[in-house]
């Protein structure tokens, strides 16, 4: 429905009429979801991504103008190092028998667009709520995990949890021991921890470097959550995790430091 260069001819329009400098940029592919309405389009690298979205602006006026729900931008290596994880991942859930998460990095493999399978039931588990706490529920209730949900004491009030006396960097930085102690019969514990995988004694998955989706895309997947207690330094440090690791865009970790330094 919509061709490369359509989109560039678009993307050069937009920039010229709102006095941006006209710089050249590569567009490897564009993917249409036509179910979901939504345009997807692979820059060749960040540059190229960043010229495309210009400041929002250029990639706001390119839906306008095309009349779509969503216009997003990816680029050819953000989709192989997200390939590069998903054979790891897909490895490790064979090797340690979680069948039910097979069909969603299978699925992720033709990301984008996402197209997972529909939720069954499949395991116990623990969810230990950290900062993207809405992304952890959703990644149990999507994988059909049935949970036992903790947290640290008063961090996220308006989400059901068991509170436990911990450290508040653990808001950020779960501890692995403590949560394996929680284990009665569950199999999996859910939570950001600083790998995608591990098995000891039982799983421990990080769904968000395990999938490797970025924060921008778990805002529209389950909605944003925010502690409402914290160090700041501790918020820093995560921020620039994540943005080194290519999963939060630096403009959405700005913003997400900005709202920690009002606090």
């Amino acid at each position: 429905m919509f061709s490369k260069e359509e989109i560039e001819e678009l993307v050069i329009q937009i920039r010229r009429e709102h006095g941006l400098p006209v710089t050249p940029f590569e567009i490897d592919e564009v993917r249409y979801d036509r179910e979901e309405d939504k345009l997807f389009i692979i820059a060749h690298d960040r540059t190229d991504k960043s010229v495309i979205i210009g400041s929002s602006l250029v990639i706001g006026k390119l839906k306008e103008i095309l009349g779509v729900k969503m216009v997003s931008v990816y680029t050819t290596l953000d989709l192989i190092l997200k390939r590069m994880q998903l054979e790891r991942s897909l490895n490790f859930a064979e090797e340690h028998g979680l069948d039910f998460l097979i069909p969603f990095i299978k699925a992720e493999f033709n990301f984008p667009p996402r197209k997972w399978p529909n939720p069954k039931k499949s395991t116990k588990g623990i969810v230990f709520l950290t900062f993207n706490a809405k992304a952890l529920l959703g990644f149990a209730n999507t994988f059909g995990i049935e949970s036992q949900v903790y947290g640290v004491r008063y961090s996220f009030p308006k989400l059901s949890f068991i509170p436990v006396d911990r450290s508040i960097r653990e808001v950020f930085f779960p501890s692995e021991e403590f949560l394996k102690s929680l284990v009665k019969d569950e199999e999996i514990i859910l939570s950001e921890f600083a790998f995608p995988a591990r098995f000891d004694k039982v799983v421990l998955i990080n769904p968000i470097r395990f999938l490797r989706i970025g924060y921008f895309e778990l805002k529209y997947l389950f909605g944003e959550s925010r502690p409402a207690i914290f160090n700041k330094a501790d918020l820093l440090d995560y921020v620039v995790k994540m943005i080194s690791e290519g999963l939060m865009e630096a403009t959405d970790g700005a913003r997400i430091i900005r709202w920690g330094w009002k606090r």
